[in-house]
């Protein structure tokens, strides 16, 4: 699998330009991950830090779900790993976790972000709101958040992928 990463059009409209951001970055994770085996994608950075390649793919699906299931259109669906003992068991790996079943279901909460943000403008309010402030969001602050996320887990998936093997690059 080769991963294409592809920056939107330099004289694209708001919603184009912010939507392909955000599927810039999504699609730089999962570059990030290409090519490595189960084991290395659990690699955790440096101990005592569990943080990993994998952790992250799976920390993703939680935030996409979080914000285009449960904020953006208040879809209960409830955490995919953590748990009330284990908030961030996203981030707790073990080697029965497999990269094929945290990618596809990153890509599943991809898939369902798209299907319900498409029924939304970039002013129109969430239905939900924000467990911490109970402020609603419109989708422009979403969509930027998520590529301010995305983001910065990619600054951390650069070093997670040069500790695994060496490999550098944007």
């Amino acid at each position: 699998m080769t991963t294409e990463r592809n920056e939107p059009a330099t004289t694209a409209d708001e919603r184009t330009m912010l939507e392909g951001w955000l599927d810039y970055h999504r699609q730089t994770l999962a570059w990030k991950c290409e090519g490595l085996t189960d084991a290395q994608l659990r690699t955790a950075s440096v101990e005592p830090s569990e943080l990993s390649l994998m952790g992250l793919v799976r920390h993703m699906a939680e935030v996409e779900r979080g914000w285009f299931r449960q904020v953006l259109v208040t879809d209960d669906a409830g955490p995919i790993y953590g748990t009330e003992e284990d908030p961030d068991g996203e981030f707790h790996l073990t080697d029965a976790d497999t990269w094929q079943e945290a990618y596809a279901t990153w890509q599943a909460e991809i898939d369902i972000a798209r299907r319900n943000a498409a029924g939304f403008g970039l002013d129109d309010l969430s239905k939900g709101r924000s467990r911490h402030s109970g402020r609603q969001f419109n989708l422009r602050w979403i969509y930027t958040h998520m590529i301010e996320e995305y983001a910065r887990h990619n600054g951390h998936a650069d070093l997670l992928r040069e500790r695994v093997d060496g490999a550098t690059g944007d």
